[in-house]
């Protein structure tokens, strides 16, 4: 269950960023910082999709590992194996 939610909550954080870059050229900008090749940035830029497509596609450059550690997201099943107790 904790995975899911948390498949679902790093969905979402990617949706509310695709929102946030409005523009073509923020989208662009954006994604050239985190390291693509210059098609895929250049694909993902001019996607005219609605906001959760473009987010289930920005999946490849805002992966895992970005949006915990470099954004600062907690993932939850990493904080639940963390604190639960095993009886």
């Amino acid at each position: 269950l904790m995975e899911e939610l948390d498949e679902w909550l790093r969905h979402r954080i990617r949706a509310v960023y695709w929102k946030q870059w409005k523009k073509v050229r923020t989208r662009y900008k954006m994604l050239r910082a985190l390291h693509l090749p210059e098609w895929k940035v250049h694909e993902l830029a001019n996607c005219r999709k609605g906001t959760w497509r473009a987010a289930m596609m920005l999946n490849t450059a805002l992966t895992k590992t970005i949006i915990v550690v470099r954004l600062g997201y907690p993932s939850l099943s990493a904080h639940y194996l963390k604190v639960r107790v095993n009886y």
